[in-house]
């Protein structure tokens, strides 16, 4: 008996417009300790499939056909109530955004012991212990006194453990897992899927592994199913999926991953198998609203410059300041970033990555150092106004594009506010062709403007987020996990315009990642940081081939890879061109 039966499934949203088809006759079968991979493009429907089995569909969305099975029991016409009792207990979900998974006005403690008292029927002295555990399982150091903290305490990494303890903590039957490592670095990855492939071996459990990474599906799954634009148009084994893909846009999906033995000029893009495919056109800078003439100071030396820079967190409070409890998050960091030049930041997640980026944006005030750009000490203006004029040429990309986008404001007026703060635009009429240009560049359709950010996938509300950081015209862009949130054909798409971008405006990035290709693919120097200190500044072929640290020798060592397939019994020479 399969553990979860999908006969039939259409999932439609119903509009104004007309009805979104988001799921089209999907049947899926999933054994008792199978690991089940979903891939696609963003908006492909995978989420939706595993939303649908839970009945979370945002409204007005609807499973107008099909039926769901579980354990042979049906599921997808029970009350409200009973399928609210599956949820957690038999059913377990891992969401792909941890920052709305969780609820910020309670403590970890509170969230985890309530759902395992709720569901495991232990006193709370017993569901505390167990938390202890589940946390320490997902590599959250510390537990005793992380798990006392608020979620928006936590990196977005250590977030998305936060919510894998919560999914595993019920023992359930059944997980859907929706990019469950998509925010976490190569390290705690490893840990996290070791630990989701014993829990489906030893317990049986049935695993819906949707994700974009496909090193991940490489490595963890038994089969692998491809969604395209709401139909299911592949399903097979993973080393034939991956190794030797018959569908055409599987074949196209695959070729656009990441190359982590050599760099690339440009990105593979994803071939659309449905319409003629216009050519790839490059920005034309010369003409383009972006690159209108910037006039800044002539700079001599590097455009930016952290100078021992320490940033600490108070992790318990006290009234005398010899009792409290400190996090130091970033431990004497210093580095340069020229003008035109990429420098990546990687590390695990907690090490100090996006803190960094706050310091160096004013978001969080430093403890001691400076933050010097274009010559000027950042860390010496008091003043909110005084700081416009250089928050105006440096501009974010944040890891979470939910929470980083104000749900009550339509995507034009989202893309819009900078242009209109800053008075880059002389009336409506120019404001709205600039934002509507801006749309289209980072591949989202015209009609978007009118949307709201939840009427989004993740990887469509990224990009909404990326349109918004160059409506400023940016000299310098703070790249927080850009990409973290889509699938790889946007991937290519948004990576080829940041070269673009970078290429043709001389623009200047910090580009933090925990996906070790990309940052091979992106960065001319990268800085490895671990427990809030920077180990090791190196060009990037350097450090990819020849790294001084053993704490960089460890992370390129865990990077996924495809050579694993080779495991599977695939001739790798035969499958090398269907791979890359």
């Amino acid at each position: 008996m399969y553990q979860l039966t999908i006969k039939h499934m259409r999932i439609d949203f119903p509009g104004r417009h007309g009805t979104l088809v988001a799921v089209d006759d999907v049947a899926l079968n999933l054994a008792p300790g199978e690991i089940l991979g979903i891939v696609g493009e963003s908006g492909a429907g995978k989420s939706t499939i595993g939303n649908g089995v839970v009945d979370l569909l945002e409204p007005p969305g609807r499973m107008s056909e099909g039926e769901i099975f579980l354990q042979g029991q049906r599921i997808d016409n029970l009350e409200e109530n009973k399928i609210r009792r599956l949820r957690g207990r038999r059913i377990g979900m891992i969401f792909q955004d941890p920052q709305t998974s969780l609820d910020p006005l309670q403590t970890i403690e509170q969230q985890l012991v309530e759902t395992i008292c709720y569901h495991l029927k232990l006193n709370r002295r017993e569901a505390f212990q167990r938390t202890i555990d589940l946390l320490e399982q997902v590599g959250i150091p510390d537990p005793a006194i992380m798990v006392k903290l608020y979620p928006h305490q936590f990196s977005g990494g250590m977030r998305q453990r936060v919510v894998i303890a919560l999914a595993l903590c019920a023992e359930p039957d059944v997980i859907i897992a929706d990019e469950p490592t998509t925010a976490l670095d190569v390290s705690i990855q490893a840990q996290i899927l070791d630990l989701l492939k014993k829990l489906c071996r030893e317990k049986q459990v049935g695993m819906m592994l949707i994700t974009h990474d496909m090193g991940v599906i490489a490595e963890v799954c038994d089969r692998v199913a491809v969604m395209y634009r709401g139909k299911l148009v592949e399903e097979g084994s993973t080393a034939k999926i991956l190794g030797d893909p018959d569908h055409p846009y599987t074949q196209s999906l695959i070729s656009a991953v990441p190359r982590p033995d050599v760099r690339l000029h440009r990105f593979p893009l994803v071939t659309n198998i449905e319409e003629a495919q216009e050519p790839q056109v490059t920005l034309d800078i010369s003409t383009h609203w972006l690159g209108k003439e910037r006039s800044y100071a002539k700079l001599d030396g590097p455009l930016l410059s952290l100078e021992n820079l320490c940033m600490r967190f108070v992790t318990k409070t006290a009234i005398f300041k010899r009792n409290r409890i400190y996090l130091d998050a970033v431990n004497n960091v210093s580095f340069t970033i020229e003008k035109g030049e990429v420098f990546g930041l990687v590390g695990e997640s907690g090490s100090g990555k996006s803190t960094v980026a706050r310091l160096i944006t004013g978001l969080y005030k430093a403890v001691s150092g400076r933050v010097l750009f274009a010559g000027t000490d950042l860390t010496a203006i008091n003043r909110k106004r005084d700081l416009d004029p250089f928050r105006r040429q440096m501009q974010m990309i944040f890891q979470d594009p939910f929470s980083s986008l104000n749900g009550r404001m339509r995507v034009l007026d989202i893309v819009a506010e900078p242009i209109r703060f800053h008075k880059l635009a002389e009336s409506k009429r120019e404001v709205r062709e600039i934002v509507r240009d801006l749309i289209d560049q980072v591949g989202l359709e015209g009609n978007s403007l009118k949307r709201y950010p939840h009427e989004f996938s993740g990887g469509q509300r990224q990009r909404i987020s990326i349109a918004r950081a160059l409506a400023t015209r940016p000299r310098f862009l703070i790249c927080d996990e850009p990409t973290s949130a889509l699938d790889v054909s946007i991937q290519a798409q948004i990576l080829n315009l940041l070269k673009d971008l970078q290429d043709q405006l001389s623009l200047t990035m910090l580009f933090i990642s925990h996906d070790l290709p990309v940052i091979r693919q992106m960065c001319d120097r990268v800085g490895v940081m671990k427990s809030g200190k920077l180990c090791e500044v190196a060009d990037t072929e350097k450090l990819f081939i020849d790294p001084q640290h053993d704490y960089t020798k460890h992370l390129l060592g865990l990077m996924p890879k495809f050579d694993m397939l080779s495991l599977k019994g695939l001739d790798m020479e035969s499958s090398s061109s269907q791979l890359f």
